[in-house]
């Protein structure tokens, strides 16, 4: 279970202030809200990726506020992706347990395990440069699930997708949810994607955390 505990996050002028909530194994939290209203500022100091202030971050009772990134057990799928195009999507994959000092038979193992998870095994040996919006999404998701993370963070992962695409991401999502029982928060714009998705919503509206109904 990830619980935030009145959080106070700066950046610049902007700030975030007691922001509290929980989200259990299993859960699938979407985050909501207008651009600008810190939702990216929130999740990336979820992930150790931006300091905060004041509060605290608990992973299963643990405190990992000022926990390095690699060392939470968060993966994270940012809104651009962030895939290595020199790498082939199987070292896109790979990449984080290598940094985690894995057997290689059992990071070649575990690639292999996501790409059939994720319909990816015809890319593996690719570069990431030419893939299409979907399967980008898809190698993103195996590099963030590759170490078994306890969290999964996705920074508007379906908003640069073709309709088509997009209930498909929608599908292997909920599928994901189900299958991995991970816990996952999902920043949308989108009430559609909400509801196809959330079994929880939550909005940031002027540095407040509200609950939506579904």
């Amino acid at each position: 279970m990830l619980h935030c505990v009145d959080l106070e996050i700066k950046q610049g002028p902007f700030s975030l202030c007691n922001i509290s909530f929980k989200v259990d194994k299993g859960e699938y939290l979407v985050l909501m809200g207008k651009t600008g209203s810190g939702k990216t500022t929130l999740i990336e100091a979820i992930c150790g990726l931006r300091k905060v202030k004041n509060g605290q971050v608990l992973l299963n009772s643990a405190n990992i506020t000022n926990t390095a990134p690699g060392q939470r057990q968060i993966g994270y799928v940012p809104q651009d992706g962030a895939l290595f195009t020199t790498m082939t999507v199987a070292e896109n994959i790979e990449f984080a347990l290598k940094i985690r000092n894995w057997p290689k038979g059992k990071i070649n193992q575990r690639v292999q395990e996501l790409a059939a998870l994720l319909g990816i095994e015809h890319l593996l040996k690719r570069t990431t440069h030419n893939l299409s919006g979907g399967e980008k999404q898809r190698v993103a998701l195996g590099r963030a699930l590759s170490f078994y993370p306890e969290i999964l963070c996705l920074d508007e992962p379906l908003s640069a997708l073709d309709q088509v695409t997009k209930a498909e991401i929608i599908t292997l999502l909920k599928n994901l949810s189900q299958k991995l029982q991970v816990a996952i928060i999902h920043i949308s714009h989108s009430e559609y994607e909400a509801k196809k998705l959330a079994t929880s919503i939550l909005s940031l509206k002027d540095g407040i955390l509200e609950k939506v109904s579904l």
